[in-house]
């Protein structure tokens, strides 16, 4: 197994973990050139990660497709071995923001129907 592959096999780990979706595009010959190795969604985020061994570079063309992906509104990322665990923490992270983000709304649509019964209660705008 390559370097590469070695760290392709941990950030799937990673992601099989978390019930990411992700796949691993197939560019040779009919795919996109560039494209990252793989390509996630989780909690409505699109996410590019392009995975290298050691010090490894992505190519300009790699980088121009990891650019055009963030200018779209998605997320894309240069993983080696050093940057497996901080996927790990990153989609943890995401997903506690997320279950906060839920909680505040929730608590917010609580106190709007509070509101609409305080305003069904007065002549509706807000004076008793």
């Amino acid at each position: 197994m390559t370097p590469e592959a070695k760290v392709k096999a941990r950030v799937k780990k990673v992601l099989d973990k978390h019930g990411v979706y992700y796949f691993l595009p197939a560019t040779g010959g009919y795919g996109r050139a560039g494209v990252p190795d793989i390509i996630c969604c989780f909690d409505g985020l699109f996410v590019g990660l392009e995975i290298k061994s050691g010090n490894n570079k992505p190519t300009a063309l790699q980088e121009r497709e990891m650019q055009r992906i963030c200018e779209a509104g998605g997320n894309a990322y240069l993983i080696n071995e050093e940057e497996v665990d901080k996927l790990d923490e990153w989609i943890t992270l995401c997903r506690r923001n997320k279950e906060n983000t839920h909680r505040v709304i929730k608590n917010l649509n609580k106190l709007r129907k509070k509101m609409e019964v305080f305003r069904a209660e007065t002549d509706n705008d807000g004076r008793c």
